[in-house]
């Protein structure tokens, strides 16, 4: 119950009053966000190892130069490396360590990539070789992929990798500038070995891209290695402690047991076994994208605690004359920007549990060598990662905006998120790519026209018996409340935009154009199509979630009015969708729309206890606006006092140069 959050402890009346009025069971919807007790009591067991640990404190962080965040974040992960080898902490355990302090675990890629993946796509020789070394940090290990002319396209990548039989090595070069590795998490300063994807190349042939254990510096005394020129590719928008770097390859020989074997092969004499389906290497492209989906959640979850218990604190204006001054959040235009995103908070963090799961069985099936499962979760991670990326930026700088003035100060935590997250947009497959990955998928799940008792539950509505709805069914307030009608709409929604898209392609090909050229000229609907496929998706997942946990009867009736906020806030945001083929009428979305601004009442006495429920201690969240005990105008002022620029009462600018100027004469 409250009691267990700030119980006895001292905050502002706004937030003691907002959360002695609570009934919710706070401690049940935690468990529900984090997928279970038991990973609630994990993580909150790692978060005290991070607390009760001075070097973590994160309250000068924001005070820091570009170089000394590097510096701290490396500290900071060295010490949680050791902290991983004395404690012997499992895998879990040791990944959320490495991940628990913000943005800046600088040596976080070493155990959620480089491991994996190893882990992933090794043969168990190499496992045993490799394995031991990185758990026990004796290497730092990096992803490098990305080059400077390519990203996105894989098959654009022009670094090589040429088999010598003679000597039974591979030959790694970067044959021009374009070739580049570029962006390579912890390369910059830190990583010594890395997982470089180059063009296999044997008795003459390009097999396409494969991963190398390439070691980069020395494990003596750092310095690069003969061949490899590397460094930082300097100062970035955001994640200043992270060392981005580039890589550049002469020549650099490294042994044929260098490449991971699991599924192609390349034999002593250069002959190329290749694997039974190219698609086995989509294992950890599944594992990095879920994950991202995570932490794109858990950032708009600390950027919407911080937004709303500012505006339960902040009193700005009236609303009846004569009366006093009123709380920002009771007013409708901010619970119509925040409320909604505490929804969206919460229905990606059980989505990104659910893609989780899924992941887990897919390893399995990978394992016995069943891909049955892989196109349908591939398609799903690829599409979520970037949906959920583009939501949570977007909601973030809506976040930012909602704390007015305060929230542009980088004490406010706002800036610092956004500038961090901001990168998930892009990296591990830029968005607009990803979508189009999700709509090959549905594109081809369309034009097969099976039944949907055949296809993956997630897209039956794409079967070709699947019935389409006329007309929308809702007509009352109360049908917007319903999961059943609401999750119907969703689906009528994704089945026109995927119909409208491939009626789209299909005109572009009978007037000649290429199946090329006619996917190309059509992407814009595909796009949109794969981002109603995804919605609908997360809509799905946070009903079920919901309503297979057993909660309190308070819990359920709350987490139900959630559901119908995600949903019919994005009924309202997407109105063109569901207008097309006059599926919904202008009344209909009125409708919606007056259900939605009932919904908003209804929830708002439950703002921050809902927010307080992602369980974010104050440490992580490092913000003077979102502060659990709302004590935020003395804090900030504190905080301008302590600044670098406050250390003496007249500045060196002012003797370096203000003052010749004010003591000139004209």
């Amino acid at each position: 119950k409250m009691a267990a959050r700030g119980h006895g402890q001292w905050m502002v009346p706004e937030l003691r009053k907002e959360r002695e009025g609570c009934r919710l069971n706070l401690e049940e919807l935690t468990n529900l966000l984090d997928g279970g007790e038991p990973l609630t009591e994990q993580r909150r067991k790692i978060n005290k190892l991070i607390q009760d640990e001075p070097l973590f404190s994160t309250k000068q962080d924001h005070y820091l130069s570009t170089d000394e965040a590097y510096l701290r974040g490396m500290e900071r992960s060295v010490r949680a490396s050791r902290m991983c080898r004395d404690l012997q902490l499992d895998p879990m355990d040791r990944l959320l360590l490495m991940n628990a302090n913000q943005q800046d675990s600088t040596l976080g890629l070493h155990l959620g990539a480089f491991l994996p993946t190893i882990e992933a796509q090794g043969t168990e020789e190499q496992k045993k070789q490799w394995v031991p070394l990185i758990n026990d940090f004796k290497i730092i290990g990096a992803y490098t992929q990305t080059e400077l002319g390519h990203g996105t396209n894989l098959q654009g990548l022009e670094t090589t990798a040429t088999y010598d039989p003679s000597t039974q090595e591979f030959v790694l070069n970067t044959p021009t500038l374009t070739a580049t590795k570029w962006w390579s998490g912890i390369v910059g300063c830190s990583a010594t070995h890395t997982l470089l994807m180059a063009k296999l190349i044997t008795k003459g042939r390009d097999h396409g891209n494969h991963a190398f254990v390439v070691q980069l510096r020395s494990l003596e005394d750092h310095r690069p290695l003969p061949g490899v020129t590397v460094g930082d590719i300097g100062p970035k928008f955001g994640l200043s402690a992270f060392d981005n770097g580039f890589v550049r390859l002469d020549n650099v020989r490294i042994p044929r047991s260098q490449m991971l074997m699991k599924h192609a092969q390349v034999s002593p004499d250069g002959t190329y076994h290749q694997p039974p389906s190219k698609k086995m290497a989509y294992g950890t492209m599944v594992m990095l994208r879920a994950g991202i989906v995570r932490m794109t959640a858990n950032a708009l979850a600390s950027a919407a605690t911080i937004a709303v218990r500012y505006s339960a604190v902040r009193r700005q204006g009236v609303i009846e004359s004569g009366k006093p001054e009123v709380q920002v959040l009771d007013y409708q235009t901010q619970q119509m920007k925040l409320l909604p995103l505490v929804a969206t908070g919460y229905a990606l963090t059980v989505t990104s549990t659910s893609l989780a799961l899924q992941y887990m069985q897919c390893r399995a099936d990978l394992a016995q060598g069943n891909l049955e499962s892989l196109p349908e979760i591939h398609a799903t991670t690829a599409g979520l990662k970037a949906f959920s990326a583009e939501q949570s930026t977007r909601g973030m700088e809506v976040c930012r905006l909602a704390c007015g003035g305060h929230g542009y100060s980088r004490a406010s935590g706002l800036p610092s998120l956004y500038a961090n997250l901001s990168a998930s947009v892009t990296y591990e497959g830029e968005a607009t790519v990803l979508l189009l990955q999700t709509a090959k998928y549905l594109s081809k799940i369309y034009n097969q026209k099976r039944p949907a008792s055949s296809l993956p539950p997630l897209v039956c509505y794409l079967g070709n018996d699947y019935q389409v709805q006329r007309f929308c069914r809702a007509v009352t307030t109360d049908d917007f409340l319903n999961p059943q009608i609401l999750l119907e709409l969703y689906r009528q929604r994704a089945r026109k935009v995927v119909a409208l898209a491939a009626k789209h392609t299909q005109r572009l090909l009978v007037s000649g154009a290429s199946e090329a050229w006619a996917w190309n000229d059509s992407a814009v609907d595909w796009t949109n199509a794969a981002k109603a496929h995804c919605h609908y998706a997360v809509l799905n997942s946070f009903h079920a979630s919901v309503e297979d946990a057993s909660l309190c009867p308070e819990n359920l009736c709350s987490m139900r009015m959630l559901v119908a906020l995600y949903a019919v806030f994005g009924i309202i945001q997407n109105a063109g969708d569901f207008y097309l083929d006059n599926f919904m009428t202008a009344r209909q979305v009125e409708v919606a729309r007056q259900q939605l601004y009932s919904l908003l009442e209804k929830i708002r006495p439950d703002a921050v206890p809902l927010v307080d429920a992602f369980d974010i201690p104050d440490e992580r969240l490092n913000s003077v606006l979102g502060r659990f005990d709302g004590n935020v105008y003395h804090h900030l002022y504190e905080w301008a006092k302590n600044s670098p620029r406050n250390k003496t009462e007249v500045h060196e600018a002012y003797h370096k140069h203000l003052k010749q100027l004010l003591k000139s004469k004209m």
